[in-house]
């Protein structure tokens, strides 16, 4: 376990997305500690609430219909919910950098990759552009994009999808920031490129010592990549822990139908994929008691009632669940075991 004070910590982080009378609670009670160097990788379904911790985070949720109701992002002890938009500004690239899921769309696409690169070490280095050019050649470089320099004249729309992304870790790691936020950095890329990928943020991170928050809904890649383990449902997070320990054994319903449902996640003497039914829930109209009573096999009354409490299942590890769940306990076991 690491010692001394957090790099990160968010605490009881809530958002919510409002229009006429429905409220969308996209984040609700979110509560995340991460330390210097440390790879904290957040799993779950699709509208689980990933991205939008993350953009809460980066304070980059604008408009009327977004409201942070409650909770705290402290960085390095600073409260970025308390900073001017001036001093958001030197906190995202500088302290921060994040690398968003579509690349296509992320990158200004009537501006060519240098200038998207040497702004950034402009403002936050202060470097000249003659110096700025150079180190962004060398970083096109260090990513993987070969003929760097001349590749600084070209647009987003001239370059792969893999180059793309290649381009986009470049930037978001330009500015030498402390934390890295990687949301989804591999979706739509091809086995091979995704492989490099990782690699190369594997070894931008050692180099530079940042912390890496790493978001997916893919268990093979998170398996890799993370030294602790988040996984969010309906907007929470129903179970944490070092990344081994919750694959080996993880304890929250939820989890464990991700791990059943994933090829390769299993013994193959355990017969075919057990897919999660159902869907996740509408997030404007949640479910009293846990949210995943619905599509749970293991469900009792209580669980559609009452809202489950984190139970401590090993060190540094909780899952959220009325029961002490495990891989191998049927639905009778895990009642027997509350």
């Amino acid at each position: 376990m690491r010692t001394g004070a957090p790099l990160l910590q968010v605490e009881d982080l809530a958002v919510e997305f409002g229009s006429g009378g429905r409220v969308v609670k996209a984040v609700d009670g979110v509560s995340l500690t991460l330390h210097a160097g440390e790879t904290l990788g957040i799993l779950g379904e699709s509208g689980s609430g990933k991205s939008v911790t993350s953009l809460a985070i980066m304070r980059l949720l604008r408009g009327s219909r977004v409201r942070v109701p409650r909770g705290r992002v402290l960085f390095e002890g600073e409260d970025l919910f308390a900073l001017s938009r001036g001093a958001m500004r030197r906190v995202r690239g500088g302290g921060i950098g994040m690398i968003f899921q579509d690349p296509m769309t992320s990158l200004n696409p009537v501006l060519t990759i240098g200038r998207q690169l040497v702004e950034p070490m402009q403002i936050h280095l202060r470097l000249s552009r003659r110096d700025a050019l150079a180190r962004a050649a060398a970083l096109l470089s260090t990513v993987g994009i070969a003929d760097a320099a001349s590749r600084l004249s070209d647009y987003p729309h001239q370059l792969s999808g893999g180059m793309r992304q290649r381009v986009m870790i470049a930037i978001a790691v330009s500015c030498r920031p402390k934390l890295l936020i990687a949301d989804e950095p591999t979706t739509g890329l091809d086995v091979t490129i995704q492989a490099q990928i990782l690699q190369i943020l594997k070894s931008l991170q050692e180099e530079l010592g940042m912390a890496m928050i790493f978001i997916t809904h893919d268990l093979g890649v998170v398996a890799g990549m993370a030294d602790r383990l988040a996984v969010m449902y309906a907007g929470r997070i129903v179970e944490e822990g070092p990344t081994d320990a919750v694959f080996a054994d993880p304890r929250m319903p939820y989890t464990i139908g991700l791990m059943r449902s994933i090829p390769g996640m299993e013994d193959e003497d355990e017969g075919p994929l057990h897919p999660i039914g159902g869907q996740p829930p509408d997030l404007s109209a949640l479910p009293p008691g846990c949210a995943f009573a619905p599509r749970c096999s293991h469900a009792a009354a209580v669980c559609r009632e009452a809202a489950p409490p984190a139970r401590a299942a090993g060190p540094g590890h909780t899952a959220v669940c009325h029961f002490e769940i495990t891989k191998a306990a049927g639905p009778e076991r895990a009642r027997a075991r509350a």
